[in-house]
């Protein structure tokens, strides 16, 4: 696992595919805290349960933080799998 100590605030998390993920908003404990405007939450419009509010990605599908990014070790499709709400 990467050191989470790497990971900075509004650094891009990208799956191992090259797609965006989100974008960070702090890292909380084992996981990092999304910002909401990756959750919907700033288009006009969203529904739905996921939007509107935060979502977390646990530090274990971290592969490498590299400049600006966070690079997961799964594709962006397989990582949103693995989101989690604010409660776990």
């Amino acid at each position: 696992m990467t050191d989470a100590s790497q990971i900075r605030e509004h650094m891009e998390v990208i799956g191992a595919d090259g797609v965006h993920v989100g974008t960070v908003d702090h890292v909380q404990g084992d996981r990092i805290k999304l910002t909401k405007k990756d959750s919907g939450a700033e288009v006009e419009g969203a529904q739905g349960q996921h939007a509107g509010h935060h979502h977390y990605i646990p530090l274990g599908l971290v592969a490498d933080v590299e400049g600006d990014q966070v690079r997961l070790s799964a594709t962006a499709a397989n990582a949103v799998l693995f989101e989690e709400e604010e409660g776990g």
